[in-house]
């Protein structure tokens, strides 16, 4: 590859693909006010991942609907590949979500009358795309997440990994510029888990997705790029973690190089 198209590829992922200004959602209880987001303002740049941490009640939740459209904020801005969601109508906000973003469900919110593919196709259902093409990207998709042996299994026949990975590859079908992922692990062990975020982080850099994904476990937030991490509402912390994650990569990488040899008998 020429230095020309490293240093294009670099400044394409130099630019901020979310930014959020002075946000803020106040909810009305009784005749209490209750600050969920007090003055939230960050940036996310393309083909990053970034995880956003907090307990219970710290308000990462309400960002992340707040970040998707699923909520209209109090006061502030969200912008989202140059569009701002707060200005928008709720048919704007359904065109654009089904057009540029992708989800992953903690509880995998599969059909369990469908297969595996047919789980994945199931979005491109309402773009209006024939059936023989979504069938295609889905085998696609399902293929990508490591699924060949179980694309014509249905829920009940998948241990919960498997159904998080259709969930990805579902996530992944429509082809979205953005993906959140809402405590994607929350169901799953720790080895599963470790897996899927193995998985994810795949995702985004072979497939140059820009990743969000709330959480409240801090090793979860270990496999992500950049960490913000939320109390009250607040920004405390944002931490560029690439430099971990890439050594932590390399580490994986070389045990698997020196199992390979082991088994070899080299």
């Amino acid at each position: 590859m020429s230095d020309t198209v490293i240093e294009q590829s670099k400044k394409e992922k130099s630019k901020p693909v979310i930014i959020v200004k002075d946000l803020y959602k106040v909810y009305r209880i009784g005749e209490n006010r209750v600050r969920a987001l007090n003055g939230v303002s960050f940036s996310i740049n393309r083909g990053e991942f970034c995880a956003i941490v907090g307990t219970s009640g710290s308000g990462k939740s309400t960002l992340l609907n707040m970040l998707a459209g699923l909520e209209k904020p109090t006061k502030g801005e969200i912008v989202i590949i140059g569009e701002h969601m707060e200005t928008k109508s709720e048919n704007q906000l359904v065109r654009f979500r089904r057009e540029h973003i992708g989800f992953i469900f903690q509880s995998f919110n599969l059909m369990g009358t469908m297969n595996a593919v047919e789980n994945v196709a199931l979005p491109l259902t309402f773009q209006g795309v024939s059936k023989r093409e979504r069938t295609k990207r889905a085998k696609k998709m399902v293929h990508l997440v490591g699924l060949d042996k179980y694309w014509d299994h249905r829920p009940n026949q998948m241990s919960g990994g498997q159904q998080q990975r259709v969930g990805v590859a579902r996530a992944l079908v429509v082809n979205p510029e953005i993906i959140f992922a809402d405590e994607p692990t929350g169901n799953l062990d720790s080895n599963t888990s470790r897996e899927i975020m193995n998985l994810m982080q795949n995702v985004v850099r072979e497939q140059k997705r820009t990743l969000i994904m709330v959480t409240h476990d801090n090793t979860l937030a270990s496999f992500a790029d950049k960490i913000i991490r939320i109390v009250d509402g607040k920004i405390v912390d944002m931490v560029d973690n690439t430099e971990n994650v890439n050594a932590g990569t390399a580490e994986v990488v070389n045990k698997s190089s020196e199992e390979n040899n082991h088994e070899k008998g080299e």
